[in-house]
This record gives structure tokens, sequence and C-alpha cells, in this order.
């Protein structure tokens, strides 16, 4: 059985990284990583721990054991790691439905992952709307980016009811910045 939480101990944030090593592009094969996705961002356990101090991210356990996670970014942190502060940015000079998303209040999903054999039962979705359930109250919009190389993360998003708002280059990786309209 698969419990969706909040992260609430140092175990669970070294759960997140360890399944994040397990999962990033420089670390698996080419094939996995166009056939299963891949994960590019590299967060150490200090910069988790500041991240869930901020808000604590929404992670699937199993076991015990941490089986998939949405990490809860926040403005708060957003000058803590360059590929976030590079995403919040971006998003503070794009518009959404005629609004400057600056001075709107959105929360971005600073990474998603599921690990192998906890993919295609409904992790993704079962996250999603208990970060939802956590953080629509406080936020208009979920907003995040997917790597232009990575469809089956795109399809995920878009299933879950994101949408793409507009489009990056990041060391030479496109990426499409989509956006979960909380409003609705």
């Amino acid at each position: 059985m698969v419990t969706i939480k909040l992260v609430s101990s140092e175990d669970e944030l070294r759960g997140i990284q360890e399944l994040q090593q397990q999962n990033l592009r420089k670390n698996i094969t080419a094939t996995e990583a166009a056939e299963q996705g891949f994960l590019m961002a590299e967060y150490n356990l200090a910069f988790l721990q500041k991240m869930h101090d901020a808000a604590p991210s929404v992670i699937a356990v199993a076991e015990g054991k941490v089986v998939g996670y949405a990490l809860v970014s926040i403005k708060a942190i957003r000058d803590e790691h360059d590929l976030l502060a590079d995403l919040f940015n971006t998003i503070d000079r794009l518009k959404f439905q005629s609004q400057d998303l600056a001075s709107s209040n959105y929360v971005i999903v600073g990474q998603l992952c599921v690990g192998k054999g906890f993919r295609g039962i409904g992790l993704v979705d079962k996250m999603y709307q208990y970060f939802r359930d956590c953080y629509a109250d406080q936020y208009e919009y979920l907003i995040t980016d997917i790597a232009k190389a990575n469809p089956r993360s795109l399809k995920a998003h878009q299933r879950t009811g994101f949408q793409v708002i507009d489009e990056l280059v990041y060391d030479g990786i496109g990426w499409d910045i989509v956006l979960w309209d909380w409003n609705k």
C-alpha cells in the first residue's frame, strides 16, 4: 500500500535524495531517459531541508520507503538554487490570462519523481491531488517546467490539469513551462 503525505522527517528527505540520485539523467541510460523520463536538477540534503522548512513537500511512501515525491518550492527559497531562481525569474516575466504572474500567488513544483516499480499506477495524479489539497487555499497556481526531451512527464502533467504557457532554454536544453490553474 502506498501512502501520500507531507514530508515530516530527515529520513524522508534522505529518501527523496536517494530516489533523485537513481533518476538523474546523468545516472541512467539514454534509452531509460527517453522511455521513462529523467531528472535534471540535483539537490543536496541541506537545500532539501531549506525547502521543507519553508513548505513541506508531498511524498509517496510504501513500506517506510519514499517511492515518489513532488517538491514544494515557494518564493521564499527562490534564490537558494540556480535552476529554481531561473525558473522563478522566467515565470515572473510571464502573463496568464492577462495577469502578470509576478503579482500572482503561485507555488512551483521543484521536481517530480516516481520510482521504478511504482510508475503507471496513478501516483502522479494522487501526489498532485494531495499537493492541491494541502496548498490550494494559499496559492492560485501550481507551476513547473518539463524538459522537452521528457514527453512522458509532459503527458502526465497535462492529464492532471497543467497546460503549457511558455517555454525556455536553460543550458542548451528546451523546457515547457506548465501551469495548473487552481481557480477552476
